[in-house]
């Protein structure tokens, strides 16, 4: 059974100004989120993304359709059925979200004293997240004297705390720099394998998505407008802002300017080899130019790992016969091609 099931899900909201049209935030979402699993959402802002996981938490109503959460439906229900099922469900935030007068064992004693834990088995359940998240040393500081990684530490810790089988991450790297990004990310990952914790990541940053994400959907103008495999995504994008994102990690082929300074750097032929794992790779690329007696040297692009798997494209200019580069383009076949323009 998936953990999140949506259905033909719509949100509006009223006109901003009198006589305008409502405005649409997520219209007609259909996807199911797997028991277990890292799921990526991503968008530009005003994708209906962070709408989404209002409405998955929910802390919006739907306009329209439906919304399970472990097999049971959560649209139409009342308020205090619906705060039963938050219960269950964990949420981290871009700004940490933090009681700057609580200390950081009062912050995460928050939601145990909301969900009427007995207070007897406060110290154990704190003590023990503390140690997950390697806090245990700063339990009575207060957040202003934390860093942002602690501080979003804390968050996960808090988020934690009753236990959900839910955890929603509504860009929670977005305010860290790169290497505690990566800290947080390895943290989330922990919290997946060794809790089973289904995780939902919401974020603009395609970087994140590489990092952590088994499945991922793209999402335009309050539309999922692609889904998949975070590796099938990256390797193959269909769609454009799909393609968008994927060349702010992954270098394509050159174009503009970057491709008329290589014409004009390099004598030999431009081409473009696209290398997967599972597809054709290096071995095999340089193996057929060396066949051919084709000699290469790499200009542009390069190779990263994606979801555990390596993927790429790399701009080779080669030289040698014509007739030889012919042939070993030839035999490259739909992994290589002669980037156009100036």
């Amino acid at each position: 059974m998936p953990a999140i099931t949506l259905t033909d899900v719509v949100k509006t909201y009223p006109p901003r100004e009198k006589g305008a049209s409502p405005l649409t935030a997520v219209d007609g979402v259909s996807l199911e989120i797997a028991d277990g699993e890292i799921f990526g959402i991503i968008g530009y802002s005003g994708a209906g993304k962070s709408t989404l996981v209002r409405l998955i938490n929910a802390l919006e109503p739907t306009t329209s359709g439906r919304i399970e959460i472990d097999g049971s439906p959560i649209t139409g229900l009342p308020e205090r059925q619906l705060r039963a099922k938050r219960a269950g469900i964990g949420m981290i935030f871009q700004q940490f979200n933090l009681f700057s007068s609580k200390t950081v064992w009062g912050n995460v004693e928050f939601p145990l004293k909301a969900a009427g834990v007995p207070k007897a088995e406060h110290q154990r359940r704190i003590s023990e997240l503390l140690h997950f998240v390697g806090l245990a040393d700063k339990a009575h500081a207060r957040p202003d004297q934390l860093s942002g990684g602690q501080k979003q530490r804390v968050g996960i810790a808090r988020a934690l705390a009753t236990s959900p089988g839910i955890l929603l991450a509504d860009e929670a790297t977005s305010a860290l720099d790169p290497e505690t990004t990566q800290e947080v990310l390895a943290l989330l990952r922990r919290v997946n394998a060794e809790l089973g914790i289904t995780i939902v990541v919401i974020t603009h940053e395609m970087d994140v998505i590489k990092s952590i994400a088994d499945r991922v959907a793209v999402m335009d103008k309050g539309r999922v407008v692609e889904i998949g495999e975070t590796f099938e995504v990256f390797s193959s994008p269909r769609e454009a802002s799909t393609r968008r994102f994927v060349s702010t990690v992954v270098a394509g082929s050159p174009q503009g300017e970057d491709l008329a300074a290589l014409r004009t750097r390099h004598a030999g032929r431009l081409v473009t080899v696209r290398v997967s794992e599972g597809g054709v790779d290096q071995q095999h690329v340089f193996g057929v130019l060396a066949r051919h007696a084709v000699g290469f040297e790499i200009v542009f692009g390069g190779i990263d790992e994606i979801a555990g798997r390596t993927f790429g494209t790399l701009t080779l200019a080669l030289s040698g016969d014509p007739a030889a580069v012919d042939a070993a383009v030839v035999e490259l076949g739909a992994a290589a091609t002669e980037p156009e323009g100036r």
